[in-house]
């Protein structure tokens, strides 16, 4: 019998960035944590787009129009892939992507100029701050906050021995 206090999910918050070369770097601990966790963590990506980056606002918007065409984590994963595009190139990369990844290109190139998704890189940004998160990759998982942008050794297992904890029972 299942104990009705134990979820059967976890829920792992990713603040990210996607001009930031050390999410590019976490991509593989999100990764290996899908792969161990399937269904059962959920990962969720937060925007936290950094002054240092002239593109990042952008491009948590275009994650957004993204996440509405049904694409989310793999439009994250190509525009983080390479970052070094992104910093050169800016909106017009951001395009690019979703037509590679047959996305609707024109809505991305419309999302950016109409502004339709300010409100949730905005909202993500505020709340970000209010609990503290100051870089990126910063992870929240069972009310805990790792932050991933000062150091990521031993970031996974911390993560993993949370995910352990709060799925215990669940199964």
């Amino acid at each position: 019998m299942n104990d009705s206090s134990a979820p059967t999910t976890a829920v792992l918050d990713v603040w990210c960035e996607l001009q930031c070369p050390d999410c590019r770097d976490a991509l593989d601990d999100l990764r290996a944590l899908r792969a161990r966790y399937g269904d059962r963590l959920e990962l969720r990506l937060r925007h936290f787009p950094l002054e240092k980056h002239r593109h990042a606002f952008a491009a948590a918007q275009a994650a957004e129009e993204a996440a509405e065409q049904g694409r989310s984590w793999e439009y994250v994963e190509a525009v983080l892939g390479r970052v070094e595009e992104l910093d050169r190139e800016g909106e017009p990369f951001l395009i690019e992507v979703a037509r590679e990844l047959g996305l609707e290109a024109e809505e991305f190139d419309t999302a950016l100029v109409d502004g339709r998704h300010i409100l949730i890189v905005d909202a993500d940004q505020a709340e970000g701050k209010a609990i503290g998160v100051t870089g990126t990759p910063t992870y929240v998982i069972g009310g805990e906050r790792l932050d991933g942008g000062k150091s990521r050794q031993g970031l996974r297992e911390r993560v993993e021995e949370i995910a352990d904890r709060l799925l215990a029972g669940s199964e």
